[in-house]
């Protein structure tokens, strides 16, 4: 069996379904209380697993420093979305600021051509 190996642009969209299934292993980590919850561990493991997985088969085509990149810093921004959203946590201007500046990073990477 061929290995498959993904053209840049479905490699990059597989970076960012990799990055929302680190979003929802994240929120499912808070949801599990600390894996006490078996349901919410169980959802928690696979999308830290699926997220990985994915971020693996872009890697194939991708180079490591700007996928990496791309791949925290959907992680870091929805995490903190959904904190705001399903947790009440503040969502400040700054912090706002704050994560612009990961944004910014994420995208002034990519612009340099980070390999």
């Amino acid at each position: 069996m061929p290995e498959f190996t993904p053209t840049p642009l479905y490699a990059w969209m597989i970076v960012i379904v990799s990055g929302c299934f680190e979003v929802l292993f994240s929120v499912m980590m808070k949801q599990s209380n600390g894996f006490a919850r078996p349901v919410a561990s169980g959802i928690a493991v696979a999308a830290g697993l699926v997220s990985i997985w994915l971020m693996t088969l872009s890697l194939r085509t991708l180079p490591l420093g700007a996928s990496y990149a791309v791949w925290a810093g959907i992680g870091a921004l929805g995490t903190a979305l959904a904190a705001s959203v399903f947790y009440a946590e503040t969502f400040t201007l700054v912090k706002s600021g704050y994560l612009l500046l990961i944004v910014a990073g994420i995208v002034g990477l990519n612009l340099q051509g980070v390999d």
